[in-house]
């Protein structure tokens, strides 16, 4: 199938992968550093101190809402 396909024309077959399904963890923890380079900023003290506080009000998923 096609990307180009309407939805009425996929076969019963086939479901639309969930978003929270097409993201992995890698078993290991998020740093302030990880959050800032995923976020495409430089890393600085004043980035690293968001990243921190953004870590502490979301927890490692923070992560998984900046990457694609």
């Amino acid at each position: 199938m096609s990307p180009s396909q309407p939805d009425s024309s996929r076969s019963s077959g086939e479901h639309v992968t969930p978003d929270h399904v097409l993201h992995a963890r890698t078993g290991t923890d998020v740093s302030a550093e990880d959050i800032v380079l995923a976020a495409g900023r430089d890393i600085t003290p004043k980035n690293l101190e968001w990243a921190q506080r953004k870590l502490a009000a979301e927890g490692p998923v923070a992560i998984e809402k900046l990457l694609p």
